[in-house]
């Protein structure tokens, strides 16, 4: 989990981002976990994918939510602006305080990661650009 700070609360939620030019799903998945936890991640599968409608606002999210494992953590790297750390937090500990989930997205990611959703990364497909030239 990451402990950040979103429109002036300081809330908890998954690594999350967005694409940079060209990047792939998996490689955004992976430097969004490396910016905002400092850990190096490896994507084994997919656990879901979520839209989110933001109460009181016209901002959508879909969120992409792999599961995978974690090796060398690099504890001098800073993090990403507005993470205030990276943590590790059990669902219990998470439900236990509502007020900071960030969206309903953290306890549905975790839950279907609970119940064993995982599929396959190869049911992502990266096209190339424009080839109409």
């Amino acid at each position: 989990m990451v402990e950040e700070e979103a429109d002036g609360t300081i809330v908890y939620n998954q690594p999350a981002g967005h694409l940079d030019p060209g990047e792939s799903l998996i490689q955004a998945a992976v430097r969004e976990t490396s910016e905002e936890t400092a850990w190096q991640f490896q994507a084994e599968a997919i656990v879901g994918i979520y839209l989110w409608d933001q109460p009181g606002s016209e901002r959508s999210f879909l969120r992409f939510a792999f599961c995978g494992s974690v090796s060398s953590h690099d504890a001098t790297q800073s993090l990403d602006t507005g993470i205030l750390r990276a943590l590790w937090l059990s669902r219990d500990e998470l439900i236990a305080m509502p007020e900071k989930i960030r969206s309903p997205m953290v306890i549905s990611c975790i839950d279907d990661y609970l119940a064993g959703k995982r599929y396959p990364l190869d049911i992502l497909r990266d096209e190339p650009g424009d080839t109409h030239n």
